[in-house]
């Protein structure tokens, strides 16, 4: 189905602002200037992209399919370590040791763990190329939303318990990441990146290059999903969110949909992770912990559950408070996001997007005069009859 001219007008307008305008002002406004942004600010509108992709996918699961999966950013975390791990390698011997190694190796050893290799553990030796990393930040992320939809689904569960799952499977894994003999670096992850494809990571150009790139992946995904939940998919995707056993009763594997959402969500988020780490120069477990899903959850929530626009908004407009809150009041930041989703919970749920039909069904509500009711004819009772008028 073709998009509406108006919001073809607004993705156009707001395309032109954000991959045209940005990136211009950072590249030829000079730094003296008051309309010049920083390269650190590029960066960061970056990372704000990136977060803006998993939310769609928060989105078209929670909003359009009815699973609330409180686990997605662990599939934002595994491309972004398929990413980290071909960087990591591409530092070589500029890291502090001078070795071919990655500086964690060397420190904890892995010459004498891996002596066949040189110490590089076998599994990191494909992640050398850039084309095999660019696809495990695909494959990796799907293969595991895959194995775990495909049993969780098959087995029926849904509601409250499919989320208690998906947090399961974070929590488990960020546990396993955090350990030093899991070859990931433990706690301190993967950072010290030097360059991509030859490109040096702190250069302006290449912060814009990656920025840009963040842009067009949001825009494709927006697209994407506008695409899908606009076909004869998407009605059965909604109708699952509303009655699944309707949906079973018409002689629907409402399993196959679901795992086929929950495995594109994966795959979106797994590219978003890729494009991130190398615009914030690290990637660790923290990125995978349960808090992460849950916050990816209260930007969606914000913005507005049942739209595409929605989760884009909320991530946007939610991490940019964060930044800002951690900056002025730090110790404030967990406060004012838990009271902000209450907020939300009771009195926007619609999110941010539907607060203008929601004014308008307040303005309705207050204004309706009541409808004037119909005249009625006064039927005076008969009088009794007294008994002396009787013949």
């Amino acid at each position: 189905m073709p998009l509406p001219k108006r919001e073809l007008v607004w993705l156009a307008l707001l395309a032109l602002i954000g991959l045209v305008v940005l990136p211009g002002l950072n590249a030829f406004v000079p730094k003296e200037s008051a309309l010049h942004v920083s390269s650190f600010t590029i960066s960061l509108y970056g990372k704000y992209l990136c977060y803006a992709v998993v939310a769609l996918g928060v989105g078209i699961l929670w909003g359009y399919t009815g699973l609330l999966s409180l686990g997605q950013c662990l599939f934002f975390a595994l491309g972004g370590y398929a990413m980290g791990m071909h960087l990591i390698l591409m530092i070589g011997e500029r890291g502090v040791y001078k070795s071919r190694l990655p500086d964690y190796m060397v420190f904890l050893e892995f010459d004498k763990r891996f002596p066949e290799t040189g110490g590089l553990p076998p599994w990191f030796i494909p992640f050398q190329s850039f084309s095999f990393a660019a696809s495990a930040v695909i494959w990796v992320p799907a293969l595991v939303a895959l194995l775990f939809g495909y049993f969780a689904f098959r087995a029926r569960i849904k509601g409250v318990y499919f989320s208690i799952l998906t947090q399961a499977l974070t929590y488990a894994a960020c546990l396993m990441f955090f350990r030093n003999d899991f070859t990931f670096g433990g706690n301190n992850g993967f950072t010290d990146f030097k360059d991509i494809l030859g490109h040096n990571l702190n250069a302006p150009a290449t912060k814009r290059a990656l920025y840009i790139a963040s842009g067009l992946l949001l825009l494709a995904t927006y697209l994407l999903c506008r695409w899908i939940t606009s076909t004869r998919f998407g009605k059965i995707q909604r109708a699952i969110r509303d009655s699944e056993n309707r949906v079973l009763f018409s002689g629907y594997a409402t399993a196959n949909f679901k795992l086929f959402i929950f495995v594109f969500a994966a795959i979106i988020s797994g590219i978003a992770g890729a494009l991130y780490v190398p615009q914030v120069g690290i990637i660790n477990p923290s990125e995978m912990s349960p808090d992460k899903s849950l916050e990816a959850v209260v930007w969606v929530a914000v913005g507005g559950r049942n739209s595409l626009v929605g989760p884009i908004v909320g991530a946007l407009g939610v991490n940019w408070l964060k930044s800002y809150t951690t900056h002025s009041w730090p110790e404030y930041w967990l406060f004012i996001l838990g009271g902000l989703f209450v907020f939300v919970t009771l009195f926007m749920p619609r999110g941010i997007v539907g607060l203008p039909e929601q004014f308008h069904a307040l303005k309705q509500r207050w204004t309706a005069k009541p409808a004037a009711l119909p005249k009625t004819k006064t039927v005076v009772p008969n009088r009794p009859v007294a008994t002396e008028d009787l013949p």
